[in-house]
């Protein structure tokens, strides 16, 4: 029996996710774009401007982000790399109990303020609850990361009609899950003019049933979950101990194993 891990729900081989950092006021025009086209999208938000002139409020951001992720950006957006580790402690934890209040579910994930981090960041944030992280170095790719820490995303949101045109037409020559990441801010499409970027790629991807759309969270999640699957010697039999049904390949057939699923191949 040949197993791989090549299926994203449903059976899918490729998979999109956008993240929108700042919570700027502009989220809410993006929100009801992304709503309109079925994409969904990872919001990175500060606790320590919410209400602030330009910012989202408190009280709007469970309605504002549901069927979204709010994810943590820090209270204050300052340099990480700069920070002495017990204030970057600070700044990430503080974060995620302002955010999680307003949500009413945990934040295990987050993006860099400015995009900066270096090693002792990235080895500080598992102790701080955060399970990714997503930097601004963007490699114009569609692999899965090897490092969540050090999420790469394939594009800023000015190329996302371009790489999004790519992907629908891509086919990865080993049949490998395939991942679009698309990243930026809302207030951009304001100031740079270009909306309608927005519109093109839902209308490109809102016919695209081959292509899940996920949160960042949901990604990560679905990941954990594949990983924790447990095989017999053999491979003819699969245990799935998490709460997700997930999707294999066994001799090349999309295969789901459902949540506590023991199942013979």
């Amino acid at each position: 029996m040949s197993i791989q891990f090549k299926c994203f729900p449903g059976g899918r081989r490729k998979a999109v996710t956008f993240s929108f950092d700042d919570g700027r006021t502009h989220d809410r025009r993006l929100v009801e774009a992304m709503n309109r086209y079925g994409l969904k999208g990872t919001f990175h938000l500060n606790a320590g401007k919410l209400g602030l002139e330009g910012y989202v409020g408190a009280d709007e951001i469970a309605g504002l982000f549901e069927g979204h992720e709010v994810s943590a950006h820090t209270i204050n957006h300052p340099f990480l790399d700069l920070l002495p580790t017990d204030a970057l402690a600070g700044e990430i934890w503080e974060d995620r109990k302002a955010l999680e209040r307003l949500t009413g579910y945990p934040v295990r994930g987050m993006s860099y303020p400015f995009g900066t981090y270096d090693d002792r960041v990235v080895a500080a944030l598992p102790a701080f609850g955060i399970e990714y992280a997503r930097t601004t170095n963007s490699h114009g790719g569609y692999r899965l990361p090897a490092d969540f820490l050090r999420w790469h995303p394939t594009c800023h949101h000015k190329q996302m009609v371009e790489r999004t045109e790519d992907f629908l037409g891509y086919q990865d020559r080993f049949g490998r899950m395939s991942l679009l990441y698309i990243w930026g801010h809302s207030y951009e499409f304001e100031s740079d003019d270009n909306w309608h970027l927005v519109d093109t790629v839902g209308e490109q991807l809102a016919g695209a049933d081959d292509v899940w759309k996920a949160t960042n969270a949901e990604i990560v999640a679905y990941k954990q979950a594949l990983d924790r699957l447990r095989f017999s010697a053999d491979c003819t039999i699969v245990h799935n101990p998490s709460a997700l049904e997930v999707w294999i390949a066994a001799d090349g057939e999309a295969v789901p194993v459902g949540p506590g699923e023991l199942k013979r191949l």
